[in-house]
């Protein structure tokens, strides 16, 4: 009488061949896409409505100004909120509980409100207070609207890096007679700022992006920024062109810090 064979057992796939398998698929689908969206793609049709020469040209004419301002906003705006959000920082660490009482509710509320309330609020402001001025406005509106918004944000960033200084600095530097504020200027601050470098970066990234909205301020021609340029021409023409190279001009500021930031995360990395 023979005994039953037992059933082959199924090999089971391993760890590395499954990874190249789910690779494989995922760039699969990635060309499927591509190759649908070339098939089904109206060429000329997309290059008249998002890239018509004429309008190409002429947008480029203008952009430089408008370029310019975009990043003097940007900067302006980054100025304010390093030093706003510092002094929060150093509130929020503060032994003095209303320190800390006023700059977390600073925070809060200023990181609950959207953008573009506080700049049209900013630009209501010689409304409710006749006489009042922000010098070179609208630059200092704007410097200010938007460093109040970036200060909110980058003070809890560097809260986070004054924190991940080691405590035993602190305490060598108070031991050899040093006032807190000294140690905390010369000491603690230097390392939290190149701790927190790569973060502070993305908040600039962000502020290049935040800056298309101070067309809230009505401001003149001159002062336009790259959205509000690349709209009106886009108005005007009844076409997304300009639209689309203003957009493009907003990825030279990015992409470059975007490497920026990821080289110096990788270069803390390899420093640990």
């Amino acid at each position: 009488m023979s005994t039953p064979t037992a059933a082959p057992t199924r090999r089971r796939m391993s760890p590395r061949r499954r990874a190249r398998t789910v690779r494989l698929v995922q760039y699969a689908v990635l060309l499927a896409v591509i190759v649908w969206l070339i098939v089904t793609m109206d060429a000329r049709q997309v290059q008249s409505v998002f890239l018509r020469p004429d309008l190409v040209g002429e947008t480029l004419l203008g952009i430089p100004q408008h370029l310019l301002n975009t990043l003097i906003y940007t900067a302006g705006a980054f100025v304010v909120g390093l030093v706003l959000g510092t002094v929060l920082a150093l509130m929020r660490l503060s032994q003095v509980a209303p320190y800390r009482w006023l700059a977390g509710i600073y925070i809060e509320f200023f990181r609950g409100v959207p953008a573009i309330i506080v700049l049209l609020a900013f630009g209501l402001l010689p409304v409710a207070f006749p006489g009042l001025r922000f010098p070179l406005d609208p630059y200092g509106t704007v410097w200010a609207a938007l460093g109040m918004v970036s200060g909110a944000y980058m003070a809890e960033t560097i809260r986070a890096g004054i924190q991940a200084v080691p405590k035993g600095q602190v305490e060598a530097a108070r031991s050899l007679g040093m006032p807190v504020s000294t140690s905390m200027r010369r000491i603690v601050l230097p390392q939290a700022f190149r701790i927190i470098t790569p973060p502070l970066t993305n908040e600039l990234i962000l502020l290049t992006k935040d800056s298309s909205l101070v067309y809230v301020l009505g401001l003149t021609t001159a002062a336009f920024e790259l959205t509000k340029f690349g709209r009106d021409l886009s108005n005007s023409n009844g076409n997304l062109t300009p639209l689309v190279v203003a957009g493009f001009c907003y990825l030279l500021i990015t992409l470059p810090l975007t490497f920026l930031v990821r080289w110096m995360e990788s270069k803390q990395k390899k420093a640990r």
